[in-house]
């Protein structure tokens, strides 16, 4: 239908003449739509092209792009290989199947876990509970390598695990060198998956629960407590070295500073009975007479002082007052000597000297001379 219809004003196929003011004529649109489906139905092709290149549009539209997160890469695979890989972030790709986009977690924790009985190196059955954490640290080997990676990450750590038990005692094991079979198994874990280039990285290893078979749980429960027993009795012995030693060394110290003293008190007590011998032999030297009464008047006062009781073997004419002890025990205070008369003033002096000093204990026969028996004056 042409426009410029002659005849009547200048119109528009949806009706909008200058003077007509309706609105678009939906009912012919969907008329002619009805006609091209029908066209396609009854195989022209007019309708065949356009939903072709409605389809393609489509297919190019949703298909040509990827985002990735910023915790994932992109693998992309051209006809299946391997082409690159996508960083975070939108980017345009060919549709499928030209290019196929996998994503891949790159900051996740994965971890797989496991229940199993192994043999030690002294032949003894030992039950491991193991976890095994993993992150991936190359997605290109991670997707391709192996076709299920937490099998195969089990499977790895199963063999590393039993290598690390495998080659430790019953005891080594139950002892508590957790730590040590820790860093061996990851160690051997993580060289066996790099010779596969798996792509992985190992985090952590954990011994959940290592204990022997429940059959003979009650023998190694008796086995860890007297472990025990011998640890506790160990360290107490060790607390009480550690308080007896010191005290030992003071009283080695002590007794060898007394040792010291007492040395150097006898040295300096000989040097001193030494001094005053020799000005006493310069006196005796001088006078020996009276040197000789003086010392024989001292020894006898020092004799004497310490005893209880005197014997007097002369005329029996002496009356000698003697202190008695008292009912206590202790010594009465000396009183002077009382003499009868009729005994001789050489007693009396030397009685005089020694009547404040203690009376004797043993039996000491004194003259009126003044002089013991076989004594001389």
């Amino acid at each position: 239908m042409a426009w410029n219809e002659p005849g009547g004003g200048q119109r528009d196929p949806w009706g909008r003449g200058t003077g007509g003011g309706k609105g678009p004529d939906l009912e012919a649109w969907l008329k002619r739509l009805r006609q091209r489906l029908g066209n396609f139905r009854g195989g022209g092709a007019g309708g065949v092209g356009t939903i072709i290149v409605a389809l393609l549009l489509a297919w190019l539209l949703f298909d040509s792009w990827a985002v990735i997160n910023a915790s994932q890469v992109g693998v992309v695979t051209r006809f299946g290989a391997y082409d690159r890989t996508l960083p975070p972030g939108f980017h345009f790709v060919l549709p499928r199947p030209f290019e196929n986009v996998r994503k891949v977690d790159m900051t996740s924790v994965r971890s797989v876990s496991d229940k199993m009985q192994m043999l030690t190196k002294d032949e003894n059955i030992v039950q491991v509970d193991f976890n095994i954490q993993y992150q991936v640290n190359n997605a290109e080997q991670y997707l391709f390598s192996m076709q299920n990676p937490d099998e195969a990450v089990r499977q790895a750590a199963e063999a590393a695990v039993r290598r690390v038990v495998g080659a430790s005692t019953m005891d080594t094991i139950l002892s508590g060198e957790g730590a040590a079979m820790v860093a061996a198994t990851q160690q051997s874990l993580q060289q066996l998956l790099n010779s596969y280039n798996t792509g992985i990285t190992i985090t952590e290893v954990n011994f959940q629960n290592i204990s022997p078979p429940a059959e003979v749980k009650a023998a190694f429960d008796d086995v860890n407590r007297a472990r025990e027993d011998k640890q506790r009795i160990e360290d107490e012995a060790k607390a009480y070295a550690s308080k007896i030693l010191p005290e030992a060394r003071g009283n080695a110290a002590r007794i060898v500073a007394g040792a010291q003293a007492y040395e150097i008190t006898r040295e300096v007590r000989a040097q001193g009975d030494s001094q005053r011998f020799l000005a006493m032999l310069k006196e005796y030297r001088a006078a020996p007479a009276v040197t000789r009464k003086r010392l024989w008047l001292e020894t006898i006062e020092q004799v004497m002082a310490a005893n209880t009781k005197v014997v007097d073997e002369g005329t029996g004419r002496n009356l000698i007052y003697l202190p008695l002890p008292h009912s206590g025990g202790a010594p009465a205070p000396a009183t002077p000597t009382a003499l009868l008369p009729g005994v001789g003033a050489e007693l009396q002096a030397p009685a005089a000297s020694s009547s404040s000093a203690a009376v004797p204990q043993s039996a000491v026969p004194i003259s009126a001379s003044g002089s013991t028996q076989g004594g001389q004056s």
